[in-house]
């Protein structure tokens, strides 16, 4: 009867292949194709088809069969460490138009404190600075684009420590710098710095002491579920 049990509990358990896929997942997968481009061993055509097939995938099986001839498919295994943000934004998941602009021209102008970050905010400094601190603010989506533009000028960018961080700009006779930072949590958000520094800075780099406390809300939210339903509240 007991061998009974365990033989329908096996038939019911879905397989690894069979479950639904998460944004983190389809993160993974663009990732390692974006790295297969840049090796030269996808075509453009190809990269853009396999991209697009990823976002339509629904389970972790039709995801992976984007990569299984590749070689990075093989060295992702059980156990493994998480994989590191992916160095650019979901194909897709990025508006093209800003929710939020932050201009200072001949002047300073200073973004900080307890707001909700879009996904994609522009920061345009001419001869004036730019601050925006995300150390505070609430996180309504796991990717967030900050595209800075520096003309004789500066933008300095904040975020929290457990957050990752990625910076794809340039500087032209200025500097663009962005400490490159992974957190712990796959859920956490990615902050991802792009633009130009024209004669001028721009800088991002994590607020030491300053973490996201939807993270933590979160992670306090599953121990009280899990909590009442051992109680069996």
């Amino acid at each position: 009867m007991d061998l009974q049990k365990q033989d329908l509990q096996q038939q019911s358990a879905p397989a690894v292949s069979e479950l639904r896929a998460s944004d983190a997942e389809r993160d993974r997968i663009a990732d390692i194709l974006h790295d297969a481009l840049a090796e030269g061993r996808l075509t453009a055509d190809e990269h853009a088809e396999r991209v697009e097939g990823v976002l339509r995938a629904k389970t972790v099986g039709e995801l992976e069969v984007f990569i299984r001839d590749l070689p990075a498919a093989h060295r992702q295994g059980p156990g493994s460490s998480p994989a590191p943000a992916p160095h650019r934004p979901t194909a897709g998941a990025i508006p093209i138009d800003p929710d939020d602009n932050v201009v200072a021209v001949f002047s300073g102008a200073v973004r900080k404190g307890r707001w909700r970050a879009g996904r994609r905010i522009h920061a345009y400094a001419v001869f004036g600075s730019v601050e925006i601190d995300l150390s505070e603010a609430l996180f309504d989506h796991q990717q967030v684009v900050v595209k800075s533009f520096a003309i004789f000028g500066s933008v300095e960018i904040r975020v929290p420590e457990n957050v990752s961080l990625r910076g794809t700009g340039s500087g032209v006779l200025g500097s663009f710098e962005v400490d490159t930072l992974d957190s712990g949590d796959p859920q956490a958000p990615i902050v991802y710095v792009d633009g130009w520094a024209v004669l001028g800075s721009i800088e991002a780099r994590p607020k030491r002491g300053k973490v996201v406390a939807d993270i933590l809300d979160r992670v306090q939210r599953k121990v009280d579920r899990s909590l009442r339903k051992h109680l069996g509240h």
